[in-house]
């Protein structure tokens, strides 16, 4: 059993909380929650009786073997380095921070810790069946990444407002376009930014509405795009890999895709909406948080894997 801590009681905190509970109960049990925010711990423990509070940070994480840090970004690596010198592994959210120099420092020294970060493609069944249909379209030669969302934040977002809507931390493509590209890394090889990125700000202190970016990954050809406010969606997101032969993809988070001879797309039939697959792909997840750490052998991002796709999105924000 995998005694967790978690920092950060907002939207990411809880929806692994309510995965633990529901649908991993077996293997985790959750053993002090806290939030810089007193009223957001108020909140989640009234939503889930018999959660276990935890009155300080340092309490929280004393209670775990692994601490789950789903803070605002700017914070994560000062909960990190606080959780690895208590001796208890790491599950982080992305990105690691916001500051490149300090990632930097964080990966050279801890890169052979006991540390995952939470892209959750790495346990995803939908990519799980891509890779499968993936030797059938032949040597890959184009990716395309499209993102697009009715408003930035979304919706059920309201409350992190405060951050996500700024520059300084927040944004679209940290929070989304950062799991595309780690799929891209995993999948194909390392990223590299290989032709004009434009990316469009309302004002010096919101995020980001429209990003372009030529890259490759692992050498081939990825065009990038997104942009808010042009779809019907709250969420719409496309990643489509085209060989010689064919082509592949994952539509809105967790709908696999092929493409047949005739031009037609086809729906892996086994495959759920987000909402449903969701609580899922996190008990997979949670299933290798157990395996790191104990120090086995798992599938989670790593630290530098991690940084390669901070280095990217940062590179694209400050173009």
């Amino acid at each position: 059993m995998l005694n967790l801590a978690v920092i950060g009681a907002g939207i990411m905190g809880e929806r692994l909380i309510r995965a633990a509970r529901d649908h991993a109960a077996d293997i985790v049990q959750i053993t002090g929650v806290w939030d810089r925010d007193p009223a957001a711990t108020a909140r989640l423990a009234a939503a889930l009786p018999g959660l276990a509070v935890s009155e300080t940070a340092a309490q929280a994480m004393a209670s775990g073997d692994c601490v789950y840090i789903a803070s605002p970004p700017a914070s994560h690596l000062g909960y990190a380095e606080t959780a690895l010198a208590l001796d208890r592994a790491v599950f982080c959210e992305k990105p690691l921070s916001v500051d490149l120099a300090a990632s930097k420092r964080f990966v050279d020294v801890h890169h052979e810790a006991r540390i995952g970060v939470n892209f959750p493609f790495a346990s995803s069944f939908a990519v799980a069946k891509l890779v499968d249909w993936s030797a059938d379209i032949g040597t890959p030669e184009t990716l395309t990444i499209d993102v697009a969302f009715r408003q930035w934040p979304r919706p059920w977002q309201h409350d992190a407002m405060s951050w996500l809507d700024r520059r300084a931390e927040g944004g679209f493509t940290r929070e989304v376009v950062s799991h595309f590209l780690f799929l891209s890394r995993r999948l194909l090889g390392r990223l590299r930014i290989e032709g004009e990125v434009i990316v469009q700000y309302p004002d010096d202190v919101r995020a980001e509405f429209d990003i372009r970016a030529l890259l490759t990954a692992g050498g081939v050809e990825t065009h990038l795009t997104g942009n808010v406010g042009n779809v019907p969606k709250d969420d719409h997101n496309v990643w489509t890999l085209r060989g010689p032969h064919g082509a592949i993809r994952l539509c809105d988070w967790s709908i696999a895709e092929r493409q047949t001879s005739d031009g037609k797309w086809h729906a892996d039939p086994d495959a759920l909406p987000n909402e449903k697959m969701r609580p899922l792909v996190l008990r997979r997840q949670l299933e290798q948080v157990a395996l790191m750490t104990r120090g086995d052998h798992h599938r989670l991002a790593t630290i530098t894997e991690a940084f390669e796709v901070q280095q990217i999105v940062e590179a694209i924000l400050a173009a």
